[in-house]
């Protein structure tokens, strides 16, 4: 049978790189799918038969109806690195090998736009630039923020990602750095040079909060009202991770009473969300459309990991970064 190739709600796989379609088309047959947030598994289902490959975002969710209503699905390779929307135990019961991008390869450019947007908050720089681009001049002293240097940031999940955010707080700005990370000892944390504390320890202490953790049942909602309520009057956070880790109405509730001072996150829960997102609100709250590992250089890295992943795939080699491991197993 030959291999069709679906590349699933992802706006940047091979658009900039063409080098990558050409590998795929010696493949087999490509086609682009577009599909709601909310499709369900059936009807996914449907629209992929015939497709053995499948090149995937964020969106949509490979639910188990999905795989059972699935004809043969030789790979999912995730266009990123988290893997939360396919339902990865019923992806191996099907034989499909799922794969993600290591994080190694997004690392400096999800780095670098967490403390970026979060500067651009500290800073007051979008509304700065906004009275500048107007012509109000004048009111520039409206736009008075903060220093890095000297200031306590708690970075949450001190990953391949987190603790590159540490490095920039801590090396280029001088920060204290604190980490809560419950997969990593003490001893690891320190030697990433971090202080390791609790997450109420965290919360009390930082100044900025970055948000670098992935989400499972026990991160989902993380930070919640009681943990909003530990947190400094006028903290600020940075998410680059996943809009899961924190409920939103908690979020709006710390926006209203001003213990958040500004926010900064390139995620949201449900996204893609359209203008009428509570968010937008509010002038201290920066908001970007998942565009983090949006450097031409990690957009490379990405698509070669997943070109790659599907060659090895069709040559029976073992893939980098397959999530169910099992099938390579006994």
């Amino acid at each position: 049978m030959a291999n069709k190739i679906a590349i699933v709600n992802s706006s940047s796989f091979g658009e900039r790189f063409p080098d990558q379609i050409e590998r795929l088309e010696s493949i087999g047959e490509i086609k682009r799918f577009t599909f709601p947030v909310n499709i369900s598994g059936k009807e996914l289902a449907e629209k992929l038969q015939g497709f053995t490959i499948i090149i995937s975002s964020v969106t949509p969710f490979f639910t188990r109806e999905f795989f059972e209503q699935k004809d043969e699905t030789l790979i999912i390779s995730r266009h990123g690195i988290g893997y939360n929307n396919i339902d990865i135990e019923a992806a191996t019961e099907k034989g499909t090998i799922v794969t993600i991008v290591s994080a190694l390869v997004e690392r400096d450019a999800v780095a670098e736009n967490a403390v970026t947007n979060l500067l651009a908050v500290v800073r007051k720089t979008y509304p700065a630039a906004t009275a500048a681009r107007e012509g109000r001049w004048a009111d520039r002293a409206q736009f008075v923020g903060h220093q890095i240097n000297g200031k306590t940031v708690g970075v949450i999940g001190l990953g391949n990602i987190g603790s590159r955010v540490g490095d920039i707080f801590k090396d280029g700005f001088n920060a204290r750095l604190l980490a809560y990370d419950p997969y990593q000892t003490k001893e690891e944390l320190e030697q990433k040079g971090a202080e390791s504390v609790s997450l109420e320890e965290l919360l009390k202490q930082s100044d900025i909060i970055s948000l670098n953790a992935f989400v499972n049942e026990e991160s989902y909602h993380l930070l919640s009202d009681h943990e909003f309520s530990l947190m400094k009057e006028g903290v600020y956070l940075t998410n680059t991770a996943r809009g899961e880790l924190w409920a939103q109405d908690a979020v709006l509730r710390a926006l209203e009473s001003g213990k958040i001072a500004g926010l900064a996150t390139d995620v949201l829960e449900g996204e893609p969300v359209d203008k009428t997102h509570p968010f937008f609100q509010y002038e201290n709250v920066l908001v970007t459309p998942h565009t983090s590992a949006y450097t031409m250089e990690c957009l490379r890295g990405m698509g070669e990991k997943v070109v790659s992943d599907i060659e090895r795939t069709l040559k029976k080699e073992r893939p980098d970064n397959v999530v169910n491991v099992e099938l390579f197993q006994g």
